[in-house]
């Protein structure tokens, strides 16, 4: 009579308890923590839009260059104005919170994309990080810092340009990205001409901040392309 009784091998169990939850591989928690990673991207926006539409409401003006500046107008001054005055510490915060966001959201989204080399992955992440470095810039320096200020603008805004293009050509060779890249191909055009007609609208002086709608052309500048930001963070989070 046979009695030997058949025990299944640690191969075949390691499955069953890695399905019921008793163990989970190293490589099956990275591409978890990249995806969250990925929200990064679309935190970042939220909350400084957030910030800026909320704190344009409560700020009774600030003074710049030893100039009172009064009220303030979210249509003619820009959202760096916020920096100043009653509002700085919550809207220099918001600065320095978004680029953090943004960077993690950044390294979130393409270290997630494994269709992509790694050389690939690293360059849209350091084009993604410029902006990412700019809106922290902004929140170190304010507006009375005016040229380590306009650098972090032109880092936090003006990169896009030229990053939604080399951007949009990588992940249209992933197949899951291909259409969002076409449309990024399209995004860097528009925050062209939305970045001109900032400039046509922007005065660098006090008496310029007290007229016109340059507040009103940056914060749609800001807008458009943090959208794209978002739109990709949510895409990369979706996708994982």
């Amino acid at each position: 009579m046979n009695t030997v009784s058949h025990h299944p091998t640690d191969n075949a169990t390691t499955p069953v308890l890695i399905g019921e939850g008793f163990a989970k591989p190293a490589a099956l928690a990275t591409p978890k923590a990249t995806r969250w990673l990925a929200l990064g991207a679309v935190a970042g926006p939220v909350l400084f839009t957030l910030a800026w539409f909320i704190l344009g409401f409560l700020s009774p003006g600030y003074t710049a260059w030893g100039t009172r500046i009064a009220p303030y107008s979210p249509i003619s001054q820009g959202i760096s104005g916020l920096g100043l005055g009653i509002t700085a510490p919550f809207m220099n915060t918001a600065f320095v919170l978004c680029g953090l966001f943004l960077l993690a959201g950044a390294v979130g989204i393409f270290q997630g994309i494994r269709e992509m080399g790694a050389v690939a992955r690293w360059n849209c992440t350091v084009l993604l990080a410029l902006s990412a470095l700019g809106a922290a810039v902004d929140g170190i320096f304010t507006l009375e810092s005016f040229l380590p200020h306009m650098v972090g603008f032109l880092l936090g805004i003006a990169s896009p340009v030229l990053s939604f293009v080399v951007i949009g050509l990588l992940l249209r060779r992933v197949p899951s990205f291909r259409r969002f890249g076409s449309w990024l191909l399209l995004a860097s055009p528009l925050t062209l001409v939305l970045l001109v007609l900032f400039f046509l609208t922007f005065s660098p002086t006090v008496a310029g901040t007290q007229t016109g709608v340059a507040g009103l052309t940056e914060r749609i500048l800001a807008v458009e392309v943090q959208a794209w930001f978002v739109a990709m963070g949510w895409l990369a989070f979706r996708r994982s």
